[in-house]
């Protein structure tokens, strides 16, 4: 019951929040000078951008705009609920230094900046929002993998069941560790996510993934799902302490 009680109200907080301010999810820039200091800050990582489309689908979406579009929703929902966020980029461009001229340059360019502004935060917590593609249009389903960061697995888990049990009842994909191959999520240490929000190759996927109000159905589980990992950690903290104080404690004979 509290957990339906959670989502119900983080539902309805969604629903306000981006109903009124639709706007400003197209137009709200990174907050790089709001973050408070000692606080932990969500890294939203929308991924590829600018000459890096990522996935194209058989209609021409792609899979940088509704990656972006899943992140600014994320980063204002997250924002509002009190959370410090770092959105990476919050229009169709690339990170890549002036310097970088050719694509493989500026792909290079690009991709180490990303873990430099993921390292450059004291306690961050990152999510890299990508879409997914195959060859046959068979294949459906959001899917989460996590970094080596001993927090990221729990946290893929409880992501996981929520996006299946909130938006998508009859996926089975399970969590992965991620691959060595990814760059970005293996060059961070800090707890780190990458979400496969579903596939633009299924039709019937990619016409959810480019529907507003199913974006921010993913940007309210995907928020919902780190505040309530967060909490647990905290609890499990706050256990851990008053454990050790009980035996710090004199024994009374």
């Amino acid at each position: 019951m509290r957990d339906d009680r959670f989502w119900i109200g983080l539902s309805l907080l969604a629903l306000g929040l981006l109903g009124i301010l639709g706007y400003f999810v197209l137009t709200r820039s990174a907050p790089t000078a709001a973050l408070t200091a000692g606080r932990p800050v969500v890294v939203i990582d929308p991924g590829h951008g600018g000459e890096d489309g990522g996935a194209v689908a058989p209609d021409g979406t792609e899979e940088a705009d509704i990656n972006l579009a899943v992140a600014q929703r994320l980063d204002l929902l997250l924002h509002f609920l009190g959370r410090d966020t770092l959105l990476l980029r919050d229009s169709d461009i690339s990170l890549h230094d002036p310097s970088a001229s050719t694509i493989r340059e500026k792909k290079v360019s690009d991709i180490h900046n990303r873990v430099d502004a993921v390292n450059a935060q004291t306690d961050p917590y990152l999510i890299s929002i990508h879409q997914n593609f195959f060859p046959s249009s068979k294949y459906r389903g959001a899917q989460v993998f996590y970094g080596g960061n001993p927090q990221s697995q729990p946290w893929a888990e409880r992501t996981r069941g929520n996006l299946r049990s909130c938006l998508d009842p009859e996926n089975k994909r399970e969590t992965k560790p991620i691959d060595r191959g990814i760059y970005l999520m293996n060059h961070v240490s800090c707890p780190a996510l990458l979400i496969e929000c579903g596939f633009l190759s299924n039709p019937e996927e990619r016409c959810l993934l480019k529907d507003g109000s199913y974006q921010t159905a993913l940007a309210v589980v995907i928020a919902g799902s780190y505040i309530q990992s967060t909490q647990e950690e905290g609890e499990t903290a706050n256990v851990s302490q008053s454990e050790e104080s009980v035996l710090l404690h004199p024994v009374r004979e």
